[in-house]
């Protein structure tokens, strides 16, 4: 069978599951563009710059398992690097292309625009190369072949694929295979499966104190449902790390908590350090995971999860794909004898102080009592993220945060990118004033795609993170005082999105009840003091200014 180099890669998308291709338009990729709008199934979501499509493609992935980003060659690709780069440290799935300069002229190494005029047509991908599993350009020998191999990677690995699509090649017909695009991964070896299974259950049936530590791996490779499974078979109670918020439910009597090293509660560090078998999904501790390093997990009866393979004890099993020894062990694994599980802690009953100004100590809890079950969650890295870290999720929510990478600004296009997605489900969005002014414009994509999301704006005169950490009063940690609640008007005039505004409780409590009866998108800021700050907040400050700067370096007062 023969068709365009275009028409199969817009097919092998729509068949992993892509439905939107989310980018900026640009000469050397306005071929491929003409050919996505005379495709059925999937359609192209243009964004304000190349950096939030590179966001908004890491949140589609979040939610729909694998995302396309379309950028253009040099200024396109390198404005998205970031986007790219955070995708790969927190292993989310996105297949980036970029509409290269026509292949005759790069073989010539003509002097272009979007190029440093010097006929190297390498750089770019070497660029890119560093932060993707697969960096390529297309040629008509090799398209078929190299489309396959990226996708295969980007699904197994779950980090970002780098395709280049040379301008002229997009309309060229070649053959491709007869047969469907198969995503499913290859299966185990039978005898180190058997063996690895066997050992786990020899090893499960001698503890006493098992827990289960997860983190965000255990999402990005579907290990949650078997996970979450085996635990309430097995009466194994479990924690996660920060990076790894939301994963199981956090509303079961086996929940423990987030373990963070020295900064857990007591009773979740005794239980997890103290574990006679842990069972971990390839944690990757870094300083605000890991209580800046002072985590100190079992050195052996530890069970960590790969998506490709196990080690137990330290031992390697490798030709195992992980789903299938999950589903060998759920199966196989006793159910645990009847006892009673602890209750499930039941929030306090909450009363509002009417007039009394939004603090960050009173706000969250209450904030966290208005989500619900099936929402989508994101919060911006910083006071966002910190404030809800006390608080506990509903059971079969999202929660979107760049933990690992931390870049500020990511979670608005984030917001767009899962929303379309999963447009059934109800996003909130809690974002704080610095963060939003990096990617502000991206609100008129999600009010021109007629979204409606909630989006919560901690409007505290700059960034708090950085003012607990040095500066407190120090203008470099200032920002503009926006007319935040005009925005959605002015971004769209004839929006339905409502703002609303709330500096006490009261206000506070007025605005999301009508929030939570309308059922339409709201912009609601909230306003707080700048020096006020969640109590992890407070202590991660001090803690990353020693860290960062040394016994000499500067303190705050």
């Amino acid at each position: 069978m023969r068709i365009t180099i275009g028409e199969f890669l817009l097919d092998r998308l729509k068949t992993v599951g892509i439905t939107e291709i989310i980018g900026v338009p640009g000469d050397f990729n306005l071929s491929l563009l003409e050919q996505v709008d005379e495709t059925d199934g999937i359609r192209f979501i243009g964004t304000c710059n190349e950096l939030n499509a590179a966001y908004a493609a890491d949140g589609y992935a979040r939610s729909r398992g694998i995302s396309a980003l379309l950028t253009t060659y040099g200024v396109g690709e390198l404005s998205a690097l970031n986007g790219i780069a955070g995708a790969a440290a927190e292993h989310v799935p996105v297949v980036s292309i970029a509409g290269a300069p026509p292949l005759y002229a790069t073989e010539d190494r003509y002097a272009l625009h979007h190029t440093m005029a010097d006929g190297n047509f390498s750089n770019m991908l070497e660029s890119i190369g560093h932060f993707t599993d697969v960096a390529v350009r297309l040629t008509p020998m090799n398209a078929v072949e190299e489309i396959d191999r990226a996708l295969h990677t980007c699904l197994r690995e779950k980090r970002p694929v780098h395709i280049q699509l040379p301008s002229d090649i997009s309309h060229l017909t070649v053959e491709v295979p007869d047969v469907p695009f198969d995503a499913t991964l290859p299966t185990s070896d039978p005898e180190r499966l058997e063996s690895a299974a066997e050992r786990i259950l020899e090893l499960f049936s001698r503890a006493e104190r098992p827990v289960i530590l997860a983190d965000l791996d255990a999402d990005r490779h579907g290990f949650v449902p078997a996970l979450q499974a085996i635990a309430e078979k097995t009466h194994t109670p479990y924690a996660h790390l920060t990076s790894g918020r939301g994963v199981l439910d956090e509303q079961h009597p086996l929940y423990l908590g987030t373990y963070n090293g020295a900064g857990s509660a007591p009773a979740v560090r005794e239980a997890v350090e103290n574990s006679d078998f842990l069972i971990t999904t390839t944690p990757r501790f870094i300083e605000v995971n890991s209580g800046s390093f002072t985590h100190e997990l079992p050195e052996e009866d530890i069970l960590d999860f790969g998506d490709q393979h196990v080690s137990i004890e330290g031992e390697h099993y490798v030709g195992i794909t992980g789903l299938e020894l999950l589903d060998i062990l759920l199966d196989r694994m006793p159910v645990a004898s009847a006892r009673d599980l602890p209750p499930t802690p039941q929030q306090p009953e909450w009363t509002v102080e009417v007039d009394a100004p939004l603090t960050q100590a009173r706000m969250w809890p209450r904030l966290s009592r208005f989500l619900r079950s099936d929402d989508v969650v994101i919060a911006d890295a910083g006071t966002s993220n910190i404030g809800l870290s006390a608080q506990t999720f509903p059971t079969d929510s999202k929660y979107i945060n760049s933990s690992i990478w931390g870049s500020i600004g990511y979670t608005l296009p984030a917001l767009l990118g899962s929303q379309l997605a999963s447009p059934e489900r109800r996003h909130i969005l809690f974002i704080g004033d610095g963060s939003f002014q990096m990617t502000a414009q991206e609100l008129s994509t999600i009010l021109r795609e007629d979204l409606a999301p909630i989006i919560v704006l901690v409007n505290n005169r700059g960034y708090t993170i950085e003012r607990f950490i040095l500066g407190m009063n120090s203008g470099y940690n200032d920002v503009a005082n926006w007319s935040y609640g005009k925005l959605p008007k002015v971004f769209h005039p004839s929006t339905t999105m409502v703002s609303y505004s709330a500096s006490t409780e009261q206000e506070l409590e007025e605005a999301l009840a009508s929030i939570d009866a309308s059922g339409a998108g709201a912009f609601l800021e909230v306003h707080l003091d700048p020096e006020d700050a969640p109590d992890g907040l407070k202590a991660f400050g001090p803690m990353t200014a020693d860290f960062d700067y040394g016994p000499r370096g500067p303190r705050n007062p």
